[in-house]
């Protein structure tokens, strides 16, 4: 099977093709790097030229809310025709668990543009949904971050291994087209201001987080639900601790 991966070379993407080359298909990596540039279209035809499968994982270069909506509203509308002109039987879109309930982000309502797109298309398609990666901890950290602070609120949030994720869209990938959302999550649920807490205070990060039920989650309030998946999730094993203790060994802390 030929699957070809837009936005192959990043954290996702990367680890997908490998797993889907070491199972014997044909993963190719779209980027920019590669020559496939989704926003103009350059290269995207004959990125396509007889594959199965198009997994789009790519992310927006910015997350200014006027760029990333148009990187999403380009970007799908031209994978969408391109896929369709040449035959490709199943579009698959890494998304975000709790997109539709975080409208008030400028980056979530772009995702929200992005599924309405891919589900309005004739394509058949899966959108797979993901929670929190653990390896963007330490960045929602950083952005939740005000005067040195840290501020969260104490929603609750069931983070995954990326390795995990790229399995659960490497899965879908090869199984026939669901026409709607898998949701994919971690094994354990945490508090999101404690789970930040914990890993920096490993980290030896000085930073203080404090507990902030007004603070806001890239623009958007959270609640109880937020970012929790739905009851039919399916659930990862890699848990935080074990995935904490491996890559902080290999980054020599």
């Amino acid at each position: 099977m030929k699957i070809v991966v837009i936005g192959g070379t990043g954290l996702i993407g990367s680890k997908l093709v490998h797993r889907l080359a070491g199972h014997g298909h044909t993963a190719i990596a779209a980027s920019p790097s590669s020559g496939v540039d989704t926003l103009t279209g350059e290269g995207l035809a004959e990125a396509l030229v007889g594959a199965d499968v198009v997994v789009d994982v790519s992310n927006s270069p910015s997350f200014e809310d006027r760029a990333v909506l148009e990187f999403f509203r380009t970007s799908t509308a031209n994978i969408l025709a391109a896929a369709a002109a040449a035959g490709v039987g199943h579009l698959v879109a890494l998304s975000v668990v709790g997109t539709e309930r975080l409208a008030e982000s400028g980056y979530f309502r772009a995702k929200i543009a992005q599924e309405a797109l891919i589900r309005q298309g004739d394509l058949p398609y899966s959108i797979v949904q993901a929670t929190q990666f653990f390896e963007f901890v330490a960045s929602i950290a950083d952005a939740a971050t005000v005067a040195g602070t840290v501020r969260l609120a104490a929603a609750p949030f069931q983070p995954i291994a990326a390795e995990d994720v790229a399995a659960a869209v490497g899965v879908t990938a090869l199984g026939a087209p669901v026409g709607g959302t898998v949701e994919v999550a971690g094994p354990d649920r945490f508090r999101l201001d404690e789970l930040v807490r914990q890993h920096l205070a490993r980290r030896g990060d000085p930073r203080p987080v404090a507990t902030d039920p007004q603070a806001r989650y890239f623009g958007a309030l959270l609640d109880e639900h937020t970012l929790v998946p739905g009851p039919d999730a399916l659930l990862a094993r890699t848990r935080f601790e074990d995935w904490q203790a491996v890559t902080g060994a290999a980054a020599g802390r």
